[in-house]
Parts: C-alpha cells; structure tokens; sequence
C-alpha cells in the first residue's frame, strides 16, 4: 500500500463541497486556551466530513499549512421547554493544528 502524494489528495476533492464543510469557528474559552497553548484552530464542519477533507478546505480558504487534523463528536444534550422534550443538534467539531510559524486570525484585532 502506497502513500498518495498530498497535493494529489487536494486536488481530488470538489471545490464547492470544501467550501461548505467549515461550517463556523468556535470561539470559546476552551478554544482560546487550546489555539494559543498548541496552535490549533478550532471549527464547527458538517457531520460527515472526513479529516482530509477538513484539511483541504482548511488551506484552501486561509491559505495555511495544516499540520493535523483532530476531530471530537459531541452528542446533543435533550432538554426540556416546560412540557415538551426538545433536543439539541449533534455538533462535530475539529480542532486543526497549524504548522510552525503560520497563524489564523479568526477573530480580527483585539486590543
């Protein structure tokens, strides 16, 4: 089994599915801490996208280097609204850490 050269694996995926799988970036605590301790961005994407996927459209829209792609399924919490039982969505979350030396602004500038 051989290993597919990356820049092959880009360019297999389309164009307008990469664009759609970042759905938003997270910005919490928890991914302040993480982005600034490991220099990881954290993203919201669609439920059945893959890590190589996430990684292209990472460096397709920001223009970076990916270093690694981790990838955290939470399940939706069931709550309640007086008498009727609702429940939250599933969120599938993915932390991507960035090369040396590249960053990602999400946020713009926060003085």
């Amino acid at each position: 089994m051989s290993r597919v050269n990356p820049t092959t694996a880009q360019r297999s995926f389309d164009e307008g599915r990469l664009m759609q799988v970042l759905v938003a970036p997270i910005v919490s605590e928890k991914a302040t801490h993480v982005a600034d301790k490991t220099n990881a961005v954290t993203f919201k994407v669609l439920q059945d996208a893959t890590k190589p996927e996430i990684k292209a459209a990472v460096e397709l829209m920001f223009k970076v280097e990916v270093k690694g792609v981790s990838v955290v399924n939470t399940k939706g919490k069931t709550k309640r609204f007086g008498r009727s039982v609702g429940r939250r969505d599933n969120v599938r979350k993915a932390y991507v850490t960035l090369k040396p030396g590249q960053e990602l602004n999400l946020a713009g500038e926060a003085a």
